[in-house]
């Protein structure tokens, strides 16, 4: 089943695609309402629906398949941390504390984008994207969704849709020296679709060590630019989940991007192993287009880049450890 959120005739509309047609759900239910009560519920609830009473697909714009709870990304694809690596200082490496848990960090839920929308980047010299696939998690999460084994947050993923992290690189790596972000090189943008698919269609794709193993690849203006499969990740996605709820939690609606693939999956990587700018950042009026098998095409172009409001740098201080007296 695919869950998927539509404007048509002005109004936003939440049901599933079933071949050609969009069909809302029963009793005015959102996606959010369904992720909340989980998979098995959510089957049900498609077994009710009517795909005579839906709309042809064509005569919808699909938007973002959700609003998520938060946003995790992380980055389990050792291929992809080389190529970066080196793009960033010149050296290609892994370090050894890549392989000692699946590290992630959070992105902004309030600038999500969906199917064909236009990212509007900050002013940047090197904007790239980030194909991933995404785990969403559905369900009462048991235990308050903390410290969760990996059979237990295997049962919590709803299902899959595909990720496109639009990064400016730039801004990024000024982060990074300080040991913090990335912040503003990443939180103007994350595109989510075009559906939500859910875990049981993919189901036949996991391979024996618990890995999805459906390829992903991905194309600007018509050139293929990358291509891996999704098992090459360092961790299978509930092991993610399991990693994310440790010592936290998480909950229905949450996304957790698996990190950019490889061999391709950003054009940051590429740069890395190239040593130069090759293929070129991206520009406006670019095209992205990413395909995931058993899941779909998430499309998104490049809009003009919005200059932010100057700030000033930081004033020096004297350190002083307490306020002078007022007079």
């Amino acid at each position: 089943m695919k869950l998927a959120r539509w404007v048509e005739g002005g109004k936003v509309s939440e049901g599933i695609v079933e071949g050609d047609r969009v069909v809302a759900f029963p009793d005015a239910l959102t996606v959010g309402d369904v992720l909340a009560q989980g998979l098995d519920a959510a089957l049900r609830i498609g077994e009710r629906i009517d795909v005579s009473t839906g709309t042809a697909l064509a005569q919808v714009r699909l938007i973002a398949p959700l609003v998520p709870s938060s946003i995790r990304d992380f980055v389990a694809f050792e291929e992809h941390v080389e190529g970066v690596s080196a793009s960033v200082d010149g050296k290609s490496e892994v370090v050894p504390e890549w392989y000692q848990a699946p590290t992630f960090y959070f992105t902004n839920p309030h600038t999500v984008l969906g199917p064909g929308d236009e990212v509007s980047p900050p002013v940047t010299e090197r904007l790239d994207f980030e194909l991933e696939v995404a785990a969403v998690i559905g369900g009462v999460v048991g235990s308050s969704g903390a410290n969760l084994t990996p059979d237990e947050a295997a049962s919590h993923i709803f299902g899959y849709t595909i990720m496109n992290d639009w990064s400016a690189r730039d801004l990024q790596a000024r982060e990074m020296k300080v040991r913090l972000g990335p912040a503003k090189g990443k939180d103007f943008g994350t595109a989510l679709g075009p559906w939500i698919v859910t875990a049981d269609e993919l189901a036949p794709h996991v391979d024996e060590d618990g890995f999805l193993a459906v390829r992903a690849e991905v194309h600007v203006n018509g050139r293929l630019i990358g291509d891996d499969l999704v098992s090459n990740m360092g961790w299978p996605f509930p092991e993610l989940v399991a990693y994310a709820s440790r010592n936290s939690r998480v909950v229905a609606g949450d996304v957790l991007g698996s990190g950019t693939v490889g061999n391709g999956g950003c054009l940051g990587e590429l740069w890395g192993r190239a040593g130069a700018l090759t293929p070129p950042p991206l520009a406006e009026g670019d095209d992205v287009r990413m395909v995931v098998d058993g899941i779909g095409e998430l499309r998104g172009r490049v809009g003009a880049s919005v200059a932010a409001p100057d700030l000033p740098t930081a004033r020096p201080r004297s350190r002083a450890r307490y306020a002078p007296t007022r007079k």
